[in-house]
């Protein structure tokens, strides 16, 4: 099912741009794949904590590339909101992304 929401990620994709005057060194695919072990704590409704995987992938990631995914076109599955709460639930010290939306 992962690929399901790739591929409508791929056909949304425009070029993304700069979260908190920072620059995500990662093509907007690339990050997306990076955080796979995010899934099920950001699909909408989904009780399920980030695992240990995916706290990594947020860590290794970082802010900008998070927040160009936060910001950047629709996921299908995956609720923003609970995207924004991954560095929160991570205990990773980012500034929160600024809305681009």
């Amino acid at each position: 099912m992962a690929r399901g929401w790739l591929v409508m990620l791929l056909l949304a994709v425009g070029s993304a741009g700069h979260a908190a005057g920072q620059a995500c060194t990662s093509t907007f695919f690339s990050a997306l794949v990076q955080l796979i072990p995010c899934r099920p704590a950001v699909a909408p409704f989904s009780p399920a904590a980030p695992s240990e995987a995916c706290c990594n992938a947020v860590k290794t990631l970082g802010q900008p590339c998070l927040c160009e995914l936060v910001n950047g076109p629709p996921i299908t599955g995956v609720d923003r909101y609970m995207a924004m709460l991954l560095p929160g639930k991570c205990t990773v010290n980012f500034q929160p992304c600024s809305s681009g939306v």
